[in-house]
């Protein structure tokens, strides 16, 4: 008998063999696409801006005084609402 490996040589030969390369296959291109979703969702949410970033800037920029008490408070208010 071979050592029990038959005549496919141990790698189950035929459709066996073809089975388990598709496995591989699938699962590196799992990992792929796994690893493009994630790379996308995080740079995605990195630009995503819900108005803090200007609210800061806004702040930065009375601070500094660049810009009136009265004209910080008209443009906080547009940021917010």
């Amino acid at each position: 008998m071979m050592g029990g490996y038959g005549m496919t040589g141990g790698f189950g030969g035929g459709f066996g063999g073809i089975l388990m390369i598709l496995w591989w296959v699938l699962i590196i291109v799992g990992i792929v696409f796994l690893v493009k979703w994630l790379v996308t969702s995080s740079s995605a949410g990195g630009r995503r801006d819900d108005g803090s970033k200007a609210l800061d800037i806004l702040k930065e920029r009375y601070a500094r005084g660049e810009i009136d008490e009265q004209e910080y408070q008209k443009r906080k208010n547009d940021l917010t609402q």
